[in-house]
């Protein structure tokens, strides 16, 4: 299967979400499955993108994922997964649920971070219920939800969620070994021999319950005075920690065979936190052949027994300080370490990940794909037609589509392409613009086009390229530069093509303001773009602000009406029984005093082209629906039939 993770925590983050994540991967791509992995963070690897992200206020380690609908749906429609898991429900998980929703992609998601019980520890009880409302929206748009431990299904399902299932964790036995103890590090931590080491192990923040594990240490100094604690971890909280608790070791972040030596290296593991939703320290501290002390619920209602550990019932703190005094009496004996050991070993990875496995092959085959996402994957016929018009592409500006633009030229296979101006934006070039790559395709598309297919190109300027001006007219090869073309369709009708700024008195007798309304309408595209990504992130549909604009202010709407007035008037002053224009940003087609007026529309927000079919039929046509809808083809021949 071809697999998309998309998460907010990967290697080499150190979490219990990141490391879960990790043993996932590898052992989906052992078993022959491609993985690719969507994340935040920083640093990239093979088969990975890197997502847009912020890092989390007091957390600066923790990077959240911004919305991504966009380039997902991109991804995704030119390399279609077979399955997506999304790990996170940040907005980069939010916006990857509903696009792959929209492309009928099957989509599972893991609910690894109890949120909501996050509010209570930073003092936002208040917002409990929004984040339990939002968890639940997040999970109802998915094929499946899977979740660590049956306490959480059970939770999950009586919240309403259907399709919830359990999807437990392994422990590396091999890396998390008692044979892996060192007494040098015990002499580094000052442990006198015979002297017991007690352990927390995880990130040092308020949601793991610390101070309880504080007092812990306090009361259990009151039996053995030299015990000798040690924290493993590093977090917001570390530093008022280790002022207020001058004999307790701060050891810092420890990974790989480092943390496996200072887990061996202890002997009692307290594991306070009550906000998990499983507890891989727990079950690598029971690896390690630990006595641990947690409470009864998570990876310790599960695994943990009176035989292999002690547990205290979930949120009795006093009951949590009883059992960490009374756990120095089962040092004496090894029976519980030994106990928690052969427990760990029964734990392996290969379980988890077949069971990850079934489940996604399992959403893959129940859930067929759309023939709208058929459609778009298979490789599309050429469109064969006359002419193609195309206006307002405006390269050289962030806001200008110009790879939807060269998507639309390669399914197009056309006589004659008339690019109507502002085509190229030298205003924008020269305020500070940035011509990009994607700029140099469109370019480099219409020459092999030329090349390629002999077509003509017809380029008449606009406003916005209007240093063409001092040249024209130009003429070399197929490439022709003017000011206005006159075309002739089969059946002998005429047609003036002309970009349109010459009737907008603004353009043409009040430049310095036409410029400044291009700096306003660029700004108010910038703010379209974070608006519509927001909309993306709630899975709804792209919105227009400068049409809602013009469609809402009555001299805009006015000025749109004069401007067509005086263009038909110039046809019939031409002898023309059409014209096709650009300039305004706004698609049309229709009939005015026998006048057939065409505008192309723009390739900023329209994305629209006029194309001239063999037999003449002009057909005003959007990027989104041509791409939607099977084409109807008609050859030369058959036109000449």
């Amino acid at each position: 299967m071809k697999i998309d993770i998309v998460t907010d925590t990967f290697a080499p983050d150190v979490n219990g979400v990141a490391m879960t994540l990790g043993r996932l991967t590898e052992g989906l791509r052992a078993r022959g499955h491609r993985v690719h992995v969507i994340r935040t963070g920083v640093g990239i690897e093979p088969r990975q993108t890197l997502a847009a992200s912020f890092p989390l206020p007091g957390y600066q380690e923790v990077r959240v994922g911004l919305p991504g609908a966009f380039k997902l749906r991109k991804r995704w429609l030119k390399k279609r997964p077979d399955a997506v898991y999304v790990a996170t429900e940040s907005p980069l998980g939010r916006s990857a649920v509903k696009t792959a929703k929209a492309l009928s992609i099957p989509v599972a998601t893991g609910f690894h971070t109890n949120f909501q019980d996050y509010m209570e520890q930073y003092r936002l009880g208040l917002l409990q219920p929004a984040a339990m409302a939002y968890l639940k929206r997040f999970h109802r748009d998915a094929d499946c939800t899977l979740a660590p431990s049956p306490e959480l299904v059970e939770k999950l399902r009586d919240e309403g969620l259907n399709e919830v299932h359990l999807l437990g964790r392994g422990v590396d036995t091999e890396l998390f070994n008692p044979a892996k103890r060192c007494e040098q590090l015990r002499q580094q931590w000052g442990a006198r021999v015979g002297v017991p080491v007690v352990m927390v192990v995880g990130r040092v923040a308020a949601e793991k319950n610390l101070d309880l594990a504080m007092k812990c240490f306090e009361r259990m100094r009151q039996t053995i005075p030299d015990l000798c604690c040690v924290v493993v971890g590093d977090g917001p909280l570390r530093a008022r920690l280790e002022e207020k608790n001058p004999g307790v070791i701060f050891a810092g972040m420890r990974t790989g065979e480092e943390l496996a030596k200072h887990y061996a290296s202890a002997d009692l593991l307290l594991f306070p936190s009550e906000t998990e939703t499983f507890g891989n320290v727990l079950l690598e501290g029971m690896a390690s052949g630990l006595v641990t002390l947690s409470y009864d619920y998570a990876a310790s209602a599960r695994y943990v027994n009176s035989g292999n550990g002690l547990k205290v019932p979930k949120g009795d703190s006093e009951a949590f300080l009883r059992a960490a005094q009374e756990m120095f009496r089962h040092l004496r004996d090894q029976d519980m370490g030994q106990a928690a050991r052969e427990t760990a070993e029964r734990l392996g990875w290969d379980q988890v990940i077949s069971e990850f496995e079934n489940r996604l092959n399992t959403i893959s085959e129940s859930k067929q794909p759309s023939p709208l996402s058929k459609r778009k994957r298979e490789k599309r016929e050429k469109l064969s037609c006359r002419t193609l018009f195309l206006s307002d592409i405006h390269l050289g500006t962030p806001n200008s589509k110009a790879a939807e633009v060269v998507h639309f030229l390669k399914h197009i296979k056309c006589s004659k392409l008339v690019l109507n101006g502002d085509i190229i934006d030298g205003w924008a070039l020269r305020r500070g613009g940035r011509w990009r790559g994607k700029h140099s395709r469109v370019i480099r598309k219409i020459l092999k086009m030329m090349e390629k297919d002999h077509t003509e190109v017809i380029y008449l300027r606009g406003n916005h390229d209007d240093i063409l001006e001092r040249f024209l007219p130009l003429a070399f090869g197929r490439l022709k530069v003017g000011k206005e073309h006159i075309h002739i369709t089969p059946d002998g009708k005429r047609y003036l093509v002309v970009h349109g700024d010459g009737f907008d008195s603004v353009s043409t007798n009040h430049r310095w303001l036409a410029m400044m309304g291009a700096v306003g309408y660029d700004f108010l595209l910038k703010v379209n773009r974070f608006y519509n990504q927001w909309r993306a992130w709630q899975g709804k549909e792209y919105f227009s602000l400068s049409k809602s604009v013009k469609a809402r202010v009555k001299s805009a709407v006015s000025f749109v009406d004069r401007y067509e007035e005086l263009l038909q008037d110039l046809a019939r002053h031409k002898q023309c029984e059409g014209i096709i224009c650009g300039h305004i940003h706004t698609p049309e087609d229709k009939m005015t005093g026998g006048i057939h007026y065409l505008n192309s529309g723009d390739w900023v927000e329209s994305l629209t082209a006029i194309i001239e079919h063999h037999d003449g039929r002009m057909e005003l046509v959007r990027y989104e629906d041509f791409f939607q809808t099977e084409p109807e083809i008609l050859s030369e021949e058959a036109v000449l039939v």
